[in-house]
């Protein structure tokens, strides 16, 4: 089965297999049963009958409900195959030779064209839905976004600006449909966008508007361009070419990666229909939102947008009921914390053995939510969800596998987990479905080539299957805007992309995330030190929502910065007597000993070495966001700034571990 037949197939089922009625009424005619058979013949007790009627219909039952495994696209042994000829160079198992693939649809190689095609597909049918507090989602037709695409496009045109890819149009908005129909407008004359977010700064945003020459923005105030839509004279369509730039985005302060049309088609298919619904909450600044829009336009999909605040996100879940649900990892484990921390012992008993029980159906390559664990066990916490998840896609960071195994088990819907960068557009690898274990970020997009270079300061080396993860691919960028020197630090001649994350080949085929390369310093015992690869086991502890670890070559330890988890961290420091508030906790030495003690026990579980521990550690009450600067966008952690905000806390504990060693 090659690759657009198995996405084909996998629409059509979504995935999540229910009762074959058709499996059961089949063994029928095949009893060995007479035409004059009756019951009146047999000389049975009533009780006897009553027996004989319970067995026959928990029989059928069972015949009607058994679960069926999905059939994977390519065999889960080899999810990805050796280049010819390049040994190290390894390919998507769905291809049929080594020729990526370029495009999913003939008729589909630009985001205008993907949008197009939408169009046909779904008509008059809803596109972006919004709504209002307490009330229902409204949708906004895939007619009328086209048409107000068009007639905005027009006014652009009409201010003065050129309908070609160096017309950059900046966009500056939280998610709403506007965002979408600006986008579009800028598609429709070949026009291309440049997502901008408050958190860049003043000064930033200055920056990025003239470098790129932006002459125009969309901003949250003025996105009432819709009521003067009327007014403007609409122009002849002027659409892009593959080839052409489509976004610049700058996720990391002030470099912009380019984007190309043909880069987005490449890296957004999802396995979406017609009747697909996703909502939109996570940054349109950032690719893997950007390409989930994409897919879901390209087929005829619906699109909510959450309110704009966080803390409604559930209620607006609850209310648009999606299909399709985008998220990244700290949500995941949120959702893990809330299920999982149950303090009934017989209602914890009863979850953990309903998730062994959907466990070993997920080892057989079931995923289904109408068994009776999710009736009786688990039918609430797919209901918050919306109680229709067919798909959860996570990406931007990892994920524990205990995290995504009890979630696949819990939710009853396909999770799957990629890996990417904005360089990449998004994805350059994606789990098979069908292969529901953990651990693993998936094998590689057909549109994509996946190689591990040898870093000798890490011991890491390709003929041991490690390495420095390198992209080739149609989806890999061009270069930062107007930054040739940074361009060239990751973007080498031959094309390969340096994402600086390490990874490692597991004999399936599959690739697993194990160090990053960036961000490496040194002990000064001589030590290499991954701080992201330390926070992700960190962040597995039950009382721990954010880490930052630091350390460098002046010292011989490391140092945390932990965000305690506000949901669940007064309940787990009473459990071990200590009472308070969440503030008066953080304050606590007696409870920051405990953290340090539960986060020390986790690493070695997760076979950190002595030095990859942190030391000590300073407790604090707020979270690291986009809005306090201390997250990008895409929600990566802003080391620098971190350290500049902590640094007074870092000195004092670096000065304490030192005179405890002294001493």
């Amino acid at each position: 089965m090659h690759f657009q037949e198995w996405l084909q197939s996998l629409r059509t089922s979504g995935g999540v297999r229910g009762p074959e009625n058709k499996d059961f009424w089949s063994l029928v005619p095949s009893l060995p049963l007479s035409s004059s058979f009756s019951f009146s013949s047999l000389s049975l007790s009533p009780s006897s009958l009553l027996g004989i009627g319970a067995l026959a219909s928990f029989t059928a039952y069972w015949l009607v409900t058994r679960p069926r495994a999905m059939r994977p696209p390519c065999d889960l042994n080899a999810q990805s195959i050796p280049v010819q000829g390049e040994p190290n160079w390894r390919r998507s198992a769905l291809l049929k030779d080594d020729v990526l693939l370029e495009f999913y649809y003939d008729d589909t190689r630009t985001a205008y064209d993907m949008f197009q095609r939408g169009l046909r597909v779904a008509g008059d049918g809803p596109c972006l839905g919004f709504r209002k507090p307490g009330e229902p989602y409204q949708w906004i037709s895939y007619t009328e976004v086209a048409e107000q695409a068009q007639v905005l496009g027009s006014g652009l045109l009409g201010k003065g600006c050129q309908p070609n890819p160096e017309q950059l149009v900046g966009i500056f908005a939280q998610n709403r449909p506007e965002w979408i129909i600006s986008e579009l407008a800028c598609y429709t004359f070949s026009m291309a966008v440049v997502p901008l977010y408050d958190t860049l700064g003043e000064e930033a945003m200055v920056h990025i508007l003239n470098l790129g020459k932006a002459g125009i923005l969309f901003f949250a105030a003025s996105l009432l361009f819709l009521i003067l839509l009327s007014f403007i004279r609409v122009c002849l369509l002027q659409p892009p070419q593959p080839q052409d730039l489509a976004v610049v985005c700058f996720t990391s302060g002030t470099t912009g990666t380019m984007c190309f049309y043909r880069s987005l088609c490449e890296s957004s298919s999802t396995p979406t229909t017609l009747h697909d619904v996703s909502i939109s909450y996570l940054p349109l600044a950032h690719m893997f939102e950007r390409m989930i829009q994409v897919s879901m336009l390209c087929h005829g999909a619906r699109v909510g947008f959450y309110q704009g605040d966080i803390s409604l996100l559930m209620d607006d879940i609850k209310t648009l009921k999606p299909t399709l649900f985008p998220v990244v990892p700290r949500l995941l484990n949120r959702i893990y914390d809330k299920v999982s921390s149950v303090t009934s012992p017989l209602r914890r008993a009863v979850l953990h053995y309903a998730v062994r029980r959907k466990q070993a159906e997920l080892s057989s390559g079931v995923v289904r939510n109408n068994s009776l664990w999710d009736r009786l066990v688990f039918n609430r916490i797919q209901a918050n969800l919306g109680g229709n998840l067919r798909f959860i896609l996570t990406a931007s960071a990892p994920i524990s596998p205990t995290v995504l195994s009890f979630l696949r088990a819990t939710l009853g819907c396909l999770i799957f987990e990629g890996y990417g960068q904005t360089e990449c557009t998004a994805g350059c690898t994606f789990s098979m479905p069908g292969d529901w274990s953990a651990g693993h970020v998936g094998a590689p997009l057909p549109c994509a080539m996946v190689k591990l270079i040898d870093i000798p300061d890490m011991n890491y080396y390709a003929k041991n299957g490690e390495g420095e993860i390198c992209i080739r691919g149609h989806s890999v960028f061009r270069g930062y805007l107007k930054d040739e020197e940074k361009t060239t630090e990751v973007l080498d001649s031959d094309g390969w992309l340096h994402s600086g994350d390490v990874g490692q080949w597991l004999p399936n085929g599959t690739l697993r995330i194990i160090d990053r390369k960036k961000h490496i310093f040194k002990l000064s015992q001589g030590e290499y030190i991954a701080p992201e690869k330390i926070e992700n086991v960190y962040m597995r502890c039950v009382p721990v929502l954010q880490v930052f670890v630091h350390g460098d070559s002046l010292q011989s330890h490391l140092i945390g910065i932990v965000v305690p988890d506000p949901e669940v961290f007064i309940d787990w420091v009473k459990e071990r007597g200590i009472v308070g508030s969440y503030e008066e906790l953080c304050q606590n030495p007696d409870v920051k000993k405990e953290v340090l003690e539960d986060m020390t026990a986790v690493g070695k579980e997760a076979g950190l070495k002595s030095f990859e521990q942190v030391k000590d550690l300073h407790l604090h009450p707020e979270m690291f966001s986009v809005s306090n600067g201390l997250l990008t966008p895409t929600l990566k952690t802003r080391r620098v700034d971190i350290y500049r905000v902590f640094q007074e806390q870092i000195t004092n504990i670096k000065e304490i571990v030192d005179l405890h060693k002294s001493g």
